[in-house]
């Protein structure tokens, strides 16, 4: 990659997002990072800190909540207006819901957050994307893709809703979609993978049922650092090592198999087409 290097991470104001963005500042510290957050203060916190730790870094931020569709269209709208290269995008937002929610677009929230926003998003950046190759696509996904089902007649769980089914699905979405968009781009200098960072100590979870949390406050004492999932993320953006590979789905910064929902591609397609209706993309 030639120039200021600029590297786009969504999910960036706290956990293994601003990790990530961390590691990266100090690993290149002539590169930019645009931070996207929601809340402000946490993510003016964030910048204010890479920032200080890396001062020839350029750090920027820019808001948006990924519920809202509306609102990722202003953010690539306001991303191609300032950035005249993205030589990486991590789609790293992510959340859950103890009951099903549904954003003001009428989808179930933990589907719209942790796949519809990304995707909407890199297809909105695409092309800026193909411009700056060699360029990378990093989707967050997880090893609770495993367990992960998809019924594309009800994607959002009108029916059987619990919080964990949500994640795994919108997981295994992520893994789905990444293979799709590497087969798409292939040849174009544009790499798309995915990963699992680790069991990571983060605030994802806050959102749990009442009566899952005294089990997550024990998990927590094995689980990983963020910095831990954060080198993780940062390795698949920046490792000369993964240069020029791509679909794949890494867990410890090895190539892993994923689930066999997660391989069969007809199905990424068709996720893809009920997808790209739901955000308003041509199918």
């Amino acid at each position: 990659m030639t120039g200021e290097t600029t590297y786009v991470i969504t999910g960036g104001s706290d956990g293994i997002g601003l990790e990530c963005a961390s590691q990266i500042a100090r690993a290149r510290p002539d590169c930019r990072i645009v931070l996207l957050g929601r809340n402000p203060s946490r993510t003016a916190a964030a910048v204010g800190r890479i920032r200080a730790e890396s001062p020839r870094c350029r750090v920027d931020s820019l808001l948006c909540d990924f519920a809202d569709q509306s609102a990722v269209r202003r953010l690539a709208e306001d991303l191609l207006r300032t950035c005249d290269r993205i030589d990486v995008l991590v789609n790293n937002a992510g959340t859950v819901f103890a009951r099903r929610v549904l954003t003001a677009d009428g989808i179930e929230s933990t589907f719209a957050v942790n796949h519809l926003g990304g995707l909407l998003l890199t297809e909105l950046l695409l092309d800026r994307v193909r411009e700056s190759a060699p360029a990378r696509i990093v989707f967050t996904s997880s090893a609770g893709h495993y367990s992960g089902t998809l019924d594309l007649d009800d994607v959002g769980f009108e029916r059987g809703y619990s919080v964990m089914r949500a994640y795994a699905r919108s997981k295994l979405a992520n893994v789905l979609t990444a293979r799709l968009l590497a087969r798409r781009l292939d040849g174009s200098g544009v790499t798309v993978n995915s990963l699992h960072p680790g069991a990571i100590s983060t605030n994802i979870w806050s959102r749990a049922p009442w009566f899952a949390r005294p089990v997550l406050a024990l998990m927590k004492r094995r689980m990983e650092r963020p910095e831990v999932g954060g080198s993780r993320l940062a390795y698949l953006a920046t490792s000369p090592e993964v240069e020029g590979q791509t679909g794949g789905y890494y867990d410890g910064n090895r190539l892993r198999e994923p689930s066999p929902l997660a391989q069969d591609d007809a199905l990424g397609q068709r996720l893809y087409d009920v997808s790209a209706r739901l955000v308003g993309l041509p199918v």
